[in-house]
């Protein structure tokens, strides 16, 4: 039973990528249903930026780091990398840097980018 709430209170970064994945590919369906401003959508957003400052917070920077997505058009982002590849995923999405520099401490975020 005690290894059960572990399991809840501590997920592996496993479980924390492929739950951001999940929600963020929920995010995108319902934008593309309700709109950006549907509340759906919002709370989705909000649930993939909670989850990845928990990955951050909780494994960064020995599993899964920050670094600027040169590629991304528009907004800058953040790539979410992962040292060891969890099946073919290398990272767990993208943060907007305005999103993390909201977030995360300036320490947090100096930290979190160590390569």
């Amino acid at each position: 039973m005690i290894s059960e709430t572990v399991k809840l209170f501590y997920p592996s970064v496993e479980e924390l990528v492929n739950e951001i994945v999940a929600v963020n590919h929920a995010w995108k369906v319902a934008c593309e249903l309700f709109g950006q401003d549907s509340p759906l959508s919002i709370s989705s957003r909000d649930l993939k930026t909670c989850l990845q400052v928990r990955l951050l917070r909780s494994y960064a920077p020995e599993q899964i780091y920050l670094i600027e997505d040169k590629e991304s058009e528009g907004e800058p982002l953040y790539s979410l990398r992962l040292r060891k590849p969890i099946g073919e995923r290398l990272y767990a999405e993208h943060l907007p840097m305005r999103i993390a520099e909201k977030f995360l401490t300036d320490k947090e975020l100096k930290q979190f980018k160590k390569i």
